[in-house]
């Protein structure tokens, strides 16, 4: 049975404090329990609890492990989809692997963002990713960057440390994702509900591909995006 996992700055102090704390607290976490500490940027400590309360735990470390990042790196780039699906589609994206998450607000995008709800709204996926990362037993917590619009989302992947690595989830893409060859950078875009426009597609200069014959939901398609990229390279 793997370990529960839960988040500090430091690892290899063994102390949990602030949310974390309160969570080990109400999950009932008992001192000679082993729990694994992360820092969400690879580091990683197995710990045996000594000491439980809703404020401060601590622990006895047992042995510390640093995780590489896999290769290629990963950064899904999400159209916000409506309602609860948002949530689900971070928590899909971080169970398939997703090194960065960037919500896109597409021309299509039904759900939108007031820029007055922006800051509250990207919370809400930080917050998703970081309990889904623990879920998933992963030591790196995937980095959730501010929205984007498709213009802002050009840019980006204009610049060049990311030009020539976009793919681009299409249902009238004719060349399947298994004739790509991947460098150590991919950027994974998955379009809106009511599909990403041609504009956009020219727009974003991004590589069409396809899984498969399947329509994929836009909460569950870079979660099955993320595993055929682990198939295909040495993610896996």
């Amino acid at each position: 049975m793997s370990l529960p996992y839960f988040l500090t700055d430091d690892p290899a102090a063994g102390v949990l404090t602030g949310d974390e704390a309160r969570h080990a607290h109400v999950k009932r976490i008992q001192p000679g329990e082993r729990i694994m500490l992360i820092d969400g940027q690879g580091s990683a400590a197995e710990a045996t609890v000594t000491r439980v309360d809703g404020q401060r735990v601590e622990c006895d470390v047992v042995r510390q492990e640093r995780f590489e990042h896999p290769t290629p790196r990963v950064t899904v780039v999400q159209a916000v989809p409506k309602g609860e699906r948002a949530e689900l589609a971070v928590d899909l994206a971080v169970q398939g692997g997703a090194d960065a998450i960037v919500p896109w607000i597409s021309h299509r995008t039904i759900a939108r963002w007031p820029a007055n709800k922006q800051a509250k709204q990207v919370a809400k996926w930080r917050a998703q990713a970081l309990a889904s990362a623990k879920q998933a037993r992963r030591a790196w917590v995937p980095e959730v960057r501010e929205p984007v619009t498709t213009n802002q989302l050009s840019d980006l992947l204009r610049d060049p440390r990311n030009e020539g690595h976009a793919l681009v989830l299409h249902e009238d893409a004719t060349e399947s994702i298994r004739e790509v060859e991947f460098g150590d950078e991919v950027w994974f875009i998955v379009g809106p509900e009511g599909g990403i426009g041609e504009d956009e597609l020219e727009l974003l200069q991004a590589r069409p591909v396809k899984l498969g014959p399947e329509v994929l939901r836009t909460a569950s398609a870079a979660f099955a995006g993320l595993c055929a990229i682990g198939a295909l390279t040495a993610r896996w």
